[in-house]
């Protein structure tokens, strides 16, 4: 187990050195490969959404990979592969599949959302059940993990049974003004080694994934399944739909903290993974609230580093942000989830205040927000 945990954390650390500012985005890729389940980049174009997932696949040896940029007019055949001409010859409707989807070990979708009807049915299954099914052909996928991306989020309802089959949302911008200089160092060294020869890359064998895989599936998770079944009936009580089936599912995520980090048990920390569930930008600073607060009561020594990761705020922006609640809730006429909504935001607002180093900025800010909450506390 050690070993390929090992190897595996080399390839992550591979990524992340290649893609300054992207740590999270790689270890969040590299929990969704543990755990085999699908992640979905949202982000503006040029923040190396593509290149991080190619490099990422680069690394699995002995594994066909399977990249496509969708259209409003991409066809099955584009995706899954055409009809096997021969042996439609001889009466039989098979999908000549070679270099195709249904081989690949890992697989990119490029503006997923810009998937059609024609298409839909089959990617659905594909991605919940790892499963191609084209009339009366039915053939098991060997993907490793469905990376999809998209620079906006889906409007047509149609489309929100394809984004709730990514599991993991992951917010992908452009780096921190501080690391731009990094970036463009690290961008320059990356172009010139593509003009040159190809420098050695670590790898991970497909199969040593596999067992991974299983192995996640064997993670202690009673330590912390009480604490993990009430932050999912709070989360439900702030508005943020979590199905059963996702709350299954997202045990997967939570073990494969465990296991990246060598631990055959989860610890609180392991719900770290819980913030990159949003289905609206308004849910990732609500998430990202109510899980800190649940996980920074531990101190575990081998806790992901991505646990307990909190980037110092801005006095400015996170004013804003209290001035915004404070609107809201002097406009009155809220209905109980929307109170529920403030309230999070306010307690996030809290714990991000602890974290301002300007002394007098940070004292004024928590005074406006304990007088919103007396606001709060009287019209209950």
């Amino acid at each position: 187990m050690n070993q390929n945990i090992n190897q595996l954390n080399t390839v992550l650390n591979y990524v992340k050195e290649t893609f300054v500012g992207k740590n999270d985005v790689v270890d969040l890729l590299g929990i969704c490969l543990l755990a085999r389940e699908n992640a979905f980049l949202y982000g503006p174009p040029g923040t190396a959404k593509s290149a991080i997932v190619r490099t990422l696949a680069k690394t699995v040896k002995d594994g066909k990979n399977f990249e496509y940029l969708l259209t409003r007019f991409t066809e099955p055949n584009e995706i899954f592969g055409p009809f096997d001409i021969r042996k439609l010859k001889e009466g039989e409707l098979l999908t000549n599949t070679e270099g195709m989807m249904p081989e690949a070990s890992m697989v990119f979708l490029d503006e997923i959302f810009n998937a059609n009807s024609a298409i839909l049915n089959s990617l659905l299954m594909a991605l919940n059940e790892k499963i191609f099914k084209r009339g009366k052909e039915t053939k098991h996928l060997p993907a490793l993990m469905f990376v999809g991306a998209s620079n906006v989020l889906p409007e047509d309802e149609a489309l929100n049974a394809l984004f709730d089959r990514f599991l993991v949302r992951i917010n992908v911008d452009y780096v921190n003004p501080e690391l731009l200089q990094q970036v463009l160092l690290a961008g320059r060294k990356l172009e010139n080694e593509e003009e040159t020869e190809i420098p050695e890359i670590p790898e991970i064998h497909a199969d040593e994934i596999r067992q991974l895989q299983n192995l996640c599936r064997t993670i202690d998770l009673k330590p912390i399944y009480e604490v993990y079944l009430n932050t999912i009936m709070s989360l439900r009580n702030t508005g943020i739909a979590i199905s059963d089936r996702r709350a299954v599912k997202l045990q997967n995520l939570i073990a494969a903290s465990a296991l990246i980090c060598g631990r055959k048990e989860a610890v609180l920390s392991d719900l770290w993974v819980l913030k990159h569930i949003w289905d609206t930008e308004e849910q990732i600073e609500i998430l990202e609230g109510i899980i800190n607060r649940t996980i920074e009561k531990d101190d575990h020594p081998d806790s992901h580093p991505q646990a307990m990761h909190n980037k110092t705020p801005n006095p400015e922006e996170v004013m804003k942000d209290v001035t915004i609640l404070v609107e809201k809730w002097n406009g009155g006429m809220l209905s109980f989830e929307e109170q529920n909504v403030i309230k999070d935001k306010l307690r996030y607002l809290q714990t991000r205040c602890d974290w301002i180093r300007n002394q007098e900025q940070k004292r004024y800010i928590q005074q406006e927000i304990e007088t919103l909450w007396q606001k709060i506390l009287q019209s209950v």
